[in-house]
């Protein structure tokens, strides 16, 4: 599915929807060039997931653990990872990468395509591109669901 956006509140919108197909283990992964909207969808997801507070991109520490909601209350991790600044892969071995992805949370990643091949076939795979001036074309494809079918 591609989707074009004309501002930030349409793409934090998008997010919104997003995070209704969303649940335990999902993983999302954000890709695109640098201040194409990767954050800013991001920050639509978390919202959409009942995560309060301010999100931002963990670029220096690489992982931030917010609490959200399921739609029936119950309490969900939202692991948000940022993956700029890592040089290798392996790099990601330190971090906890495999906890992250296989915990019982939902697992946004940033510059995903740092490391695509450490991604689950399931995770949502998306790509952000500025389309014009204020516009991007977001391409959103998912191959499976997370762990519970969500």
């Amino acid at each position: 599915m591609t989707i074009t956006s004309h501002s930030p509140g349409e793409t934090r919108a998008l997010g919104r929807r997003l995070a209704g197909r969303l649940g335990r283990g999902s993983i999302v992964a954000c890709s695109g060039d640098l201040g194409a909207g990767k954050t800013c969808l991001i920050q639509g997801i978390c919202e959409g997931l009942g995560v309060a507070g301010p999100v931002s991109s963990p670029t220096f520490i690489i992982a931030n653990e917010h609490a959200g909601r399921l739609a029936d209350g119950s309490p969900l991790p939202v692991y948000h990872l940022d993956l700029y600044r890592i040089e290798r892969p392996a790099d990601l071995d330190n971090l906890g990468w495999e906890d992250y992805l296989y915990g019982d949370g939902v697992c946004l990643v940033e510059w995903a395509d740092r490391a695509p091949h450490l991604l689950p076939e399931e995770a949502i795979r998306i790509r952000i591109e500025v389309a014009g001036e204020g516009e991007r074309r977001i391409t959103v494809e998912q191959r499976g669901g997370g762990r519970d079918g969500g």
